[in-house]
């Protein structure tokens, strides 16, 4: 194996071990005995996430994220699909020019995003809204879907809708019998991320919500501003269990690594 070889391999096993110290910490921290948050823990108990349900805060902002979550994903399935599918089948003037402005909240950050966004609901009266609140969340959840559809749509063989065609299918027969079935793993991939996407955001959020509309990022957010303790690290953990449950599913469905494949 050469040094740039190992150079690599090194750095990669350094970013994940970065990457995985999070969990490595929360996790443990939210079984403490303690009353206080302690890494290693102090003891063993289940006392935390037991309070954690008796916190009423924290119950109706994770149904607020899972709802918020649910409909951002539902809607940038459904625009994010049709979209994907118009840029793959048909050729449109610009069409890179395109893709890049649907996937520009990919690369745009989030912050920046969030102020943007702010700047531009406040005077359409939807800053602090839950209206506002589910379209920001849509359009950081759709350039997925359209990512994820695109490399679905990339060896796609366009014949069999026309031999469909040919056989006197109509157009929504075509779609529904031919061609969803084949992007389906693509359509679901899209979809949980989307739900993980808005589920676990902050930024964004921050700037779109109000005191009355609260979601469990934030709540944790706002928790710790005041004080840290285990049932944040419990939260926490929940949040983080929930997300590596839907990477798993994704990995299963589709593969993450083919978010990061060439769309066409």
């Amino acid at each position: 194996m050469s040094i740039l070889r190992r150079l690599r391999l090194l750095l990669a096993i350094i970013s994940i071990i970065y990457i995985l110290i999070p969990l490595v910490v929360t996790i443990p921290a939210s079984l403490t005995s303690a009353n206080y948050p302690s890494f290693p823990p102090k003891g063993f108990s289940l006392q935390w996430y037991t309070k954690l349900l008796e916190r009423p805060e924290f119950v109706e902002a994770f149904w607020n994220s899972v709802k918020f979550a649910f409909l951002a994903s539902l809607f940038s399935v459904l625009l994010g699909t049709l979209g994907a599918l118009a840029i793959a089948k048909y050729d449109i003037p610009g069409k890179s020019y395109l893709v890049s402005l649907l996937t520009a909240p990919l690369t745009v950050p989030q912050l920046v995003l969030g102020i943007a966004l702010l700047i531009y609901f406040t005077p359409m009266l939807l800053a602090g809204t839950p209206t506002g609140f589910l379209i920001a969340h849509i359009i950081i959840c759709v350039p997925y879907v359209v990512r994820f559809v695109l490399t679905g749509l990339s060896g796609f063989d366009y014949n069999l809708e026309r031999a469909a065609a040919i056989l006197g299918a109509s157009p929504v027969v075509v779609f529904w019998k031919v061609t969803f079935p084949l992007i389906r793993p693509a359509v679901l991939s899209g979809a949980l991320f989307s739900f993980l996407t808005s589920f676990d955001n902050v930024t964004v959020s921050l700037f779109m919500v109000s005191p009355e509309m609260r979601t469990l990022p934030l709540e944790i957010f706002s928790t710790m501003q005041d004080a840290y303790s285990p049932i944040v690290a419990s939260v926490s953990s929940v949040v983080i269990l929930i997300s590596i449950v839907l990477i798993l599913i994704l990995e299963k469905i589709h593969g993450v690594g083919k978010l990061l494949g060439s769309a066409h």
